[in-house]
């Protein structure tokens, strides 16, 4: 208690927190995005039930990782090499190595599942002749739900090595590190219902978020492989890419209305 009481009155503290539930709900952007478009393909009556139990093993993943702070931070030291290297910069350092850990691993192997998940899905959008899943029985309905749950929690383990990984680099503190994660996974569960029907509600959204888990793999990979993207160019870039739809959106919209209120002059 008398620990608590210390951090609490301390502002750098504060502002370490503050900083890290900014950096722990941008994070969960993705991962939220794609409990939104996997959640959307199972029947309306599933549908919030995959979200909260996806959101909630998120939950739990992060806080159990958090118990085992040596473990993660173990997972970054080498496990194996390869003798190939990238060219040198102007600092002497190879602009990417083969120097693989076990986080490496885990993000590339991630990353190759959301690259493939993504183009599975753009396929299917634009398959002329798609094969669309028919929930006709509970059993069906069942096998759906539970494939969707094994992908979220494939994802989920992905998204929480990176999110622990980032809270242990921004603060030393384990009683922040849990309520920064508490605090965006509470977010994430409130902003999963109104974001998963926006989604699917309009069609042109789909595929920008499909794209986005597209680039998001390509990071997950280069990351994995050494090379180090900011993650202030991704999310700027989605955010330009996500203002260009909305104006598009609101385009659509109005051209909607003048077509409307065309007809309705031409009926007088």
């Amino acid at each position: 208690m008398d620990t608590l009481m210390t951090l609490a009155a301390d502002p750098a503290v504060w502002a370490a927190l503050i900083t890290l539930i900014v950096m722990e709900v941008v994070l969960g952007i993705d991962n939220l995005v794609f409990i939104s478009i996997l959640s959307n393909k199972l029947p309306p009556e599933h549908r919030t039930k995959a979200r909260r139990v996806g959101i909630g093993l998120a939950l739990v993943m992060r806080l159990a990782l958090l118990s085992t702070l040596a473990f993660i931070v173990g997972l970054t030291a080498p496990v194996f090499e390869l003798p190939w290297q990238g060219a040198l910069d102007e600092h002497g350092k190879p602009a990417w190595e083969m120097v693989f850990s076990w986080r490496d691993l885990i993000l590339i192997v991630g990353g190759l599942f959301l690259v493939w998940k993504a183009t599975t899905e753009i396929h299917h959008s634009v398959d002329p002749t798609p094969n669309d899943d028919v929930f006709d029985t509970k059993t069906a309905a069942a096998k759906n739900f539970g494939a969707a749950i094994v992908q979220i929690i494939m994802l989920d383990l992905v998204f929480s090595i990176d999110s622990i990984l980032t809270a242990v680099g921004m603060t030393e503190h384990l009683p922040v590190m849990v309520i920064a994660v508490i605090v965006a996974v509470a977010v994430m569960m409130i902003a999963a219902d109104p974001l998963a029907d926006f989604i699917h509600n309009n069609p042109t959204v789909v595929m920008l978020a499909l794209g986005f888990l597209l680039m998001i793999g390509a990071v997950l990979i280069a990351d994995g492989f050494g090379v180090h993207v900011p993650k202030g160019y991704i999310y700027a870039a989605m955010a330009f890419s996500g203002l260009v739809e909305g104006l598009n959106m609101w385009s659509r919209n109005a051209a909607k209305k003048r077509a409307a209120l065309g007809q309705d002059a031409t009926k007088h």
